[in-house]
């Protein structure tokens, strides 16, 4: 038996529908090599079933088989048993075995889909400070409060480094600038904006929220003005009237939210879906329910806060320990950070039904926002059991709402229990991305704090190693994971290039740009425009932005001085990207991988997309066998992109397929795509 030739996945062409409802027909396909003698099975432990498969259809060298299953409302787990003689061989999300693996199996959650738009959607991060002043007048100023230790700064050149001790410095980027570089972004070929948190925050990344009802001014208008800024060495913000009549007075904030709405319509006539960041597990001690420093304190329409007055109505949303007033006043922070105070959900229904309102505020009319990314989701509530019921809520909330919004996790770890169908759509994709191809294409750990010299240019531990982590997201979610190689939490991907290890407080920043990559940058863009999922860059990236991990990752966009041959580069490879149904939507197989090389497909029935990867210094040649992805024996490829250590081009020249086989020489560092003719 050619063991080679057999595979299925979770896409239209092994499964229809691909996301099936409720108690309905689905037909499940497997493809194996044409005229074997086998017996095909499709078995499911769990609904006690064992159904032969049937041959449905011949296309060129594969006979496929396929059967029909009835759906239920619960989980439907699968995996197929291949009879030839004596021999029995069990396929399953890896792929072929000797053994059954459970932990393998492909599963079916009926009525489970997500947004059609969301799959192989072009994302593009902003840390809105760092993007673009579009309007200076709503900047922050230099002692405008008291924030973490610290008056706050205003930074006044736009090209300055990031400081160490960086969440209370300020330089200016609103969505007035993001609003002027939509053309860029349109040009760019984005299709989807994915902000850091954007509401009433004192921090320049907002991950500390002060009121979930309203966007920061200093993010877009101020209407009403003027106070005074605190003296220098003057830390009481109860002095601090600019900063407290800018985000409590009411003109001012709603003049807010309709710049928002505003943004959001221009946006979306652009074709630019927006995303934004909810920060539901904790809060910060800014916030008017607790008002810990005071921004509150008698501002015309907010009760006491929760730090202020025991008789305050926001008591329970916090956790105070026993005994500590009113000298302590000690409470539960995330991390025991008691900046940043957690969201006490159990022991408030009040809390709760907030924040599904929350949910549902900003995805509806007239926001219309088109998703939320929920910073550290399994972290809400206080145990694993209330942390599912209250995402189950949310999406109930969300989705009634607005039914075609994503509803997008930052996770670590297995991400299973949540992605069952009730709960998250996705997540940002670190397991089965992010930090495999840092590794390989690297050996760096993601925040550059370690280097692997034994995981870099290892093919077989990238693919080993990405099957595994896959074949913990169901299909639906698997197309529409955030892959990113770089975010504001991690050092960016062009550092890593470099393979040094450390950060900005012992390294300085000016080794965060030594010894870089382009060429290996360039390599990491082209699987991550050619892998299953949302390809998301985070600003910068295209630009050659570099910087070791938190703060040194948040420098600003390089305006004037950006990488062009880059951004040109990233352009072509979304081009690529978009153009290719096989790419955004199609089955996935690796083809052979070896030291400093991978190769894999993508691939319909019509449609078939080689990419090949040589991250060695050297010149290698090697034999791929495109027919596993579907290419016949013998035609023509066509290549779409060449890059490599001299530079790129998308001039199209053919080469020859020969017996299902590929035979080419990669020069070092290089990457090529093809499309078969």
């Amino acid at each position: 038996m050619n063991i080679h030739a057999i595979y299925s996945d979770g896409t239209a062409e092994y499964r229809y529908p691909m996301e099936p409802d409720e108690n309905s027909l689905v037909t499940i396909s497997i493809r194996v090599y044409h005229q074997e003698d086998v017996d095909v099975f499709l078995m499911s432990k769990t609904d006690n079933l064992t159904q032969r498969m049937h041959l449905d259809r011949t296309r060129g060298e594969f006979d496929f088989y396929s059967c029909t299953v009835q759906l239920g409302e619960k989980e439907f787990r699968y995996y197929f048993e291949l009879v030839v003689g004596l021999d029995h061989y069990y396929y399953d999300r890896v792929g072929l075995w000797r053994d059954y693996r459970e932990h393998y199996e492909f599963s079916i959650m009926p009525g489970f889909s997500t947004p059609a738009w969301s799959k192989g959607a072009v994302m593009y991060q902003i840390l809105v400070d760092r993007f673009y002043n579009g309007d200076p007048s709503n900047d922050v100023e230099t002692n405008e409060y008291h924030y973490v230790g610290a008056p706050v700064e205003g930074v006044k050149d736009w090209n300055s480094m990031p400081a160490n001790l960086d969440i209370g410095r300020f330089y200016g980027g609103d969505l007035e600038g993001v609003r002027q570089k939509l053309h860029y972004l349109k040009s760019l070929g984005v299709e989807v904006i994915y902000f850091n948190p954007l509401f009433v925050s004192p921090s320049n990344h907002k991950y500390d929220t002060s009121d979930y009802d309203y966007i920061d001014p200093h993010f877009t208008v101020i209407k009403n003005d003027g106070g005074e800024c605190l003296e220098p060495g003057d830390y009481d913000n109860t002095h601090a009237t600019k900063y407290k009549l800018r985000v409590t007075n009411k003109e001012n904030l709603e003049a807010s939210n309709k710049f928002f709405a505003d943004f959001v319509n221009e946006a979306h006539q652009k074709g630019i879906r927006v995303i934004i960041d909810g920060v539901f597990n904790h809060c910060g001690s800014f916030n008017k329910w607790l008002n810990r420093e005071k921004i509150y304190s008698k501002a015309e329409g907010y009760a006491p806060g929760a730090y202020e007055s025991k008789d305050s109505p926001y008591n329970s949303f916090f956790k105070f320990y026993e005994d500590s007033w009113p000298d302590n006043k000690s409470y539960d922070g995330w991390w025991s950070h008691d900046t940043l105070p957690k969201l006490n959900y159990e022991d408030s229904p009040k809390l709760y039904e907030y924040i599904l309102n929350i949910g549902k505020k900003w995805v509806s009319e007239p926001y219309n926002c088109d998703g939320w990314r929920l910073d550290v989701a399994a972290d809400l509530g206080h145990s694993e059991e209330f942390n599912h019921k209250f995402w189950r809520d949310f999406r109930d909330a969300v989705k009634s709402a607005n039914p075609n919004a994503i509803i997008l996790a930052e996770h670590y770890g297995n991400p299973s229990a949540w992605l069952a169908g009730d709960q998250w759509d996705t997540i940002m994709n670190y397991d089965a991305f992010m930090e495999p191809l840092t590794y390989f294409l690297t050996g760096m750990e993601k925040h550059s704090d370690e280097f692997q010299p034994s995981a870099l240019g290892d093919g077989d531990r990238f693919k080993n190693t990405m099957l595994h982590f896959m074949a913990r997201l169901k299909t639906p979610s698997l197309y529409c994971a955030m892959n990113q190689l770089s975010n504001h939490d991690h050092s960016r991907f062009l550092t890593r290039t470099n393979h040094t290890v450390g950060r900005i407080a012992t390294k300085g920043t000016k080794a965060a740009e030594d010894g870089v990559s382009i060429p290996v940058m360039k390599l990491a863009e082209m699987i991550q425009f050619t892998w299953p999922g949302a390809p998301t860059l985070y600003y910068g990236d295209e630009a050659g932005v570099c910087g070791f991990t938190d703060p040194d990752s948040r420098r600003t966009y390089p305006w004037g001085s950006a990488n062009y041959d880059l951004i040109d580069y990233t352009r072509d490879m979304i081009m690529i990207h978009k153009q290719s149904h096989a790419i955004k939507e199609g089955s996935f197989t690796f083809l052979n991988c070896g030291q400093g090389f991978i190769s894999y497909g993508r691939f319909t029935s019509n449609e078939q997309i080689i990419v090949l990867i040589n991250s060695n210094g050297n010149e290698i040649n090697v034999d791929v066998p495109v027919w596993m992805a579907g290419v016949p024996l013998n035609c023509q490829l066509e290549r779409l992109i060449l890059s490599n250590e001299v530079g790129y081009s998308i001039m199209p020249t053919d080469i020859t397929v020969e017996g299902g086989n590929l035979h080419i020489s990669l020069g070092p560092n290089s990457g090529i795509v093809y499309k078969r003719i």
